[in-house]
């Protein structure tokens, strides 16, 4: 046996180990990427699951797709609400990817029974859907059993069947505060909601674990932060809608 061997196949260990550091921590386990849709045109007499995003929706969409955290991502997928699939269209654009996917199951909480409200009836019902989630408010959906629509959604997309790259889910702000609460193991709370900010918010949680990688949201406009390397790093935002 050449005597070099044993010297060479140590030396070869060690490099490997070496560039296993290297590269593990720039590529993380698979995640998930939870974003609501931004701005809308608000319509009262057009059906709610129709409105349109606004051009300042658009624009903040078509911004997001600069950021780093949104690089990795292979597969998109939407509610069937025009406004989710216009910011799903946006994002598999910006990406060059070749389209997106639609659920039904990931829309909003059923709000058909009142349609539009003024803003100061709206917010009260929708504290109470929050406060009440056993309950249907006004005829609409009780929040229990959207999120549990919401979390089988969920489920089905994150099997391997999709593959086993990252994924963005572009969805809504109650059924995605329904799903940051069960991912988060913590009771129905409107104190968990998206910050006011006209939607365009995310969270991300690990699509082997379906562990949270950070506390609360985080806004699609910040579009320098929420690399692979900082997804730990994000404080709870606080409530509000």
């Amino acid at each position: 046996m050449n005597r070099y061997l044993p010297i060479f196949v140590t030396a070869w260990r060690r490099a490997k180990l070496r560039l296993n550091r290297l590269v593990l921590p720039l590529n993380p386990m698979p995640t998930v990427f939870f974003i609501t849709h931004p701005d809308v045109m608000i319509k009262p007499s057009v059906p709610v699951r129709d409105w349109p995003l606004s051009e300042r929706g658009r624009a903040r969409m078509r911004a997001m797709v600069a950021g780093s955290w949104v690089k990795e991502v292979c597969s998109i997928f939407a509610s069937s609400e025009r406004k989710a699939r216009e910011g799903a269209q946006i994002l598999a654009d910006g990406l060059g990817l070749s389209g997106y996917s639609v659920i039904d199951d990931l829309g909003e909480n059923d709000r058909s029974a009142t349609g539009y409200l003024p803003k100061r009836e709206f917010e009260a019902l929708v504290d109470a859907f929050f406060a009440q989630p056993q309950t249907s408010v006004r005829g609409w959906e009780p929040a229990a059993d959207a999120q549990a629509r919401i979390v089988c959604a969920v489920e089905r997309i994150v099997s391997p069947a999709f593959g086993n790259g990252d994924l963005a889910i572009v969805g809504h702000g109650a059924t995605g505060t329904l799903l940051y609460c069960r991912l988060a193991g913590l009771p129905i709370d409107r104190r968990y909601d998206q910050p006011a900010t006209n939607g365009g918010n995310w969270f991300a949680f690990d699509r082997a674990s379906r562990r949270l990688l950070h506390d609360g949201w985080r806004s699609i406009d910040e579009t320098t932060q929420g690399s692979a390397r900082d997804r730990n790093s994000v404080s709870f935002s606080g409530s509000s809608r």
